[in-house]
């Protein structure tokens, strides 16, 4: 588990491959929904080429979090404390 980034809104926390999950995966909080998302697979793959080509551009937090935006509406899990 590695934490590659936290902001006031989000935080994103990489998982490394596993047996379990072949590829990694990535989990995504919305800090004030107190809602999260688990990508794996091919989600996940999608994720980490959408945020290379985003890191390429040098991104201001505000565009790193309207990127993460887009994936509101599919957070349907609640923030739990591990």
């Amino acid at each position: 588990m590695n934490l590659i980034y936290n902001s006031p809104n989000y935080c994103v926390v990489e998982f490394a491959a596993s047996g379990i999950a072949q590829a990694g995966g990535f989990e995504i909080m919305h800090k004030h929904a107190k809602r999260e998302i688990f990508l794996g697979g091919s989600l996940a793959e999608g994720f980490r080429r959408g945020v290379a080509e985003l890191i390429a551009s040098e991104p201001t937090i505000e565009q790193v979090d309207e990127f993460l935006s887009r994936f509101d509406a599919l957070m349907q899990q609640p923030m739990t404390s591990h």
